[in-house]
């Protein structure tokens, strides 16, 4: 039988009571076809739910319950699609994900977008949907491929009212999208109701980034969980940046794997221990991102005028001071393929980002990768790690590499250090002899960090100024400052 899960939304949303459809999962039949008449969209006055459970065999009106309210008064936007079983409780976190019975039988997939929403340039519907699939492909060998003609894998389409699949939307508000789950006979199918006020990274209207990675999920092979913060959780929230939450890693990743290693990587072999259910998916990547009072950073780089600290594979972002919510995330959502840890970070004066760690570097356009990984002997640097890199002087154009207690003037023109032979780092009065990091603010002040501690360098006097060192995290992330600092 073939099955769609959707999303429904409403204005106003301050008035929000929504409707949970409790609906038994529909029965397989043989050849069958959605039929009209089993299609209920049920609305209370006043009430319209933000999500519908879309399938050919839903129950009948008269089977639709209101769920219990639960305590503290009205109850948040959610999907209509029906919940996991009472049996997924706490003790069971980690199988709280749901498949919906099928998954691709392939990895490389094609997806093709056939009409736009009118409120949105094209170049940016294209990036958003790219963003919405790459937040799956990141942690499986998933990957995607748009195309645009012919038939696709993935059929995108923003369509109005009755487009063709017994599943009308509803002009703006109500329903907001739909997607059918693999093996059924719309498989790869996901339709955005074109009447819908579409956004991009704000909340003043319905915002396509989130609606369609969820959507996505669905249409991979994903239910709802009922794991907090889940992107395939039935609760709506506007959050960002959009990122998986390790229940959302566990629940694709038992469908279609780990991401492919590289050639040269080896990943250890675990192996199950008894008395353990080898369906717990174990995470790629750490689930809990360090105490960032308690870190020593790996870099740190001022990118696009906002200061990224890199630490264990997660990044935090901060802008005017302020850390930006929902940091920190993995380094990875923005730089697929960045590997984890990386040891030195900055950006040149054209806007590329470099990374290093070990004896290799990468290069980013923004997040499109362009090269990497490539020897740090093609820049002219020994085989072993860069500690830190300095972009310094208003026209970012003097780079400089750290390691231990020496360092390397780089040149972006030749792509070249101007002498393979170190300098000693005792030429930057004041600053300790090994570092972790650095970079340089909008006013040309340079920071040098080594553990929690950090110097800050006046690019006038040629020094490090007067009361540094001073700790990290308090500076930067409003830490409370221990009562007795040993420095």
């Amino acid at each position: 039988m073939a099955r769609a899960a959707g999303l429904r939304g409403a204005a106003p949303r301050a008035l929000l009571l929504p409707l949970l459809l409790l609906l038994p999962p529909p029965q397989p039949l043989a050849h069958a076809r959605p039929l009209d008449t089993h299609y209920h969209h049920h609305v209370s006055r006043g009430q319209k739910p933000w999500h519908a459970a879309l399938s050919s065999s839903l129950a009948s009106v008269s089977d639709v319950q209101e769920a219990p309210r639960p305590a503290g008064g009205s109850r948040p936007p959610r999907c209509g699609v029906p919940d996991p079983p009472d049996g997924l409780t706490t003790r069971n976190r980690q199988k709280r994900f749901v498949l919906s019975g099928g998954h691709w039988e392939k990895t490389d997939l094609t997806y093709r977008i056939l009409r736009f929403p009118w409120q949105l340039v094209r170049k940016e519907v294209r990036k958003t949907v790219a963003e919405a699939l790459q937040v799956w492909s990141d942690v499986t060998p998933l990957t995607f491929t748009e195309v645009h003609e012919g038939r696709a894998d993935i059929m995108i389409d923003f369509a109005s009212y009755w487009h063709g699949d017994n599943l009308p939307f509803d002009g703006p508000g109500g329903i907001l999208a739909h997607a059918f789950f693999p093996k059924t006979h719309r498989e790869g199918d996901v339709h955005f109701d074109f009447d819908e006020t579409w956004t991009i990274g704000d909340n003043q209207g319905t915002d396509l980034l989130q609606v369609a990675a969820h959507e996505f999920g669905h249409v991979l092979g994903l239910q709802h969980t009922t794991a907090a913060k889940a992107l395939m959780s039935p609760f709506y929230t506007f959050r960002y940046p959009l990122s998986l939450s390790p229940d959302d890693r566990r629940g694709i990743q038992h469908l279609y794997g780990r991401p492919r290693l590289a050639p040269t990587s080896h990943a250890p072999t675990v192996e199950p221990q008894d008395g353990i259910n080898t369906n717990e998916i174990a995470p790629l990547e750490p689930e809990t991102p360090p105490d960032v009072c308690e870190a020593s950073f790996d870099a740190v780089s001022t990118i696009r005028g906002e200061l990224f600290f890199f630490k264990a594979g997660f990044v935090w972002r901060l802008r005017g001071g302020q850390l930006q919510p929902g940091y920190p995330v993995l380094a990875s959502r923005h730089w697929q393929g960045l590997p984890s840890p990386v040891d030195a970070a900055f950006e040149d004066a054209q806007g590329h980002i470099w990374f290093f760690q070990g004896a290799q570097y990468w290069v980013y356009d923004g997040e499109k990768p362009v090269l990497g990984p490539a020897p740090i002997s093609k820049l002219g640097l020994p085989e072993s790690p860069v500690h830190a890199a300095l972009v310094w002087g208003s026209e970012k154009n003097k780079i400089y590499f750290f390691r231990g207690g020496d360092y390397w003037r780089f040149h972006p023109s030749t792509q070249r250090v101007d002498s393979p032979v170190p300098r000693r780092v005792t030429d930057w009065r004041g600053v300790p002899p090994e570092i972790d990091a650095a970079f340089q603010d909008a006013d040309g002040y340079a920071y040098f960090l080594r553990g929690h501690l950090y110097w800050k360098f006046d690019p006038v006097k040629v020094k490090v100024l007067e009361g540094f060192p001073r700790l990290v995290g308090p500076d930067f992330f409003g830490c409370a400052e221990p009562a007795n600092t040993f420095r």
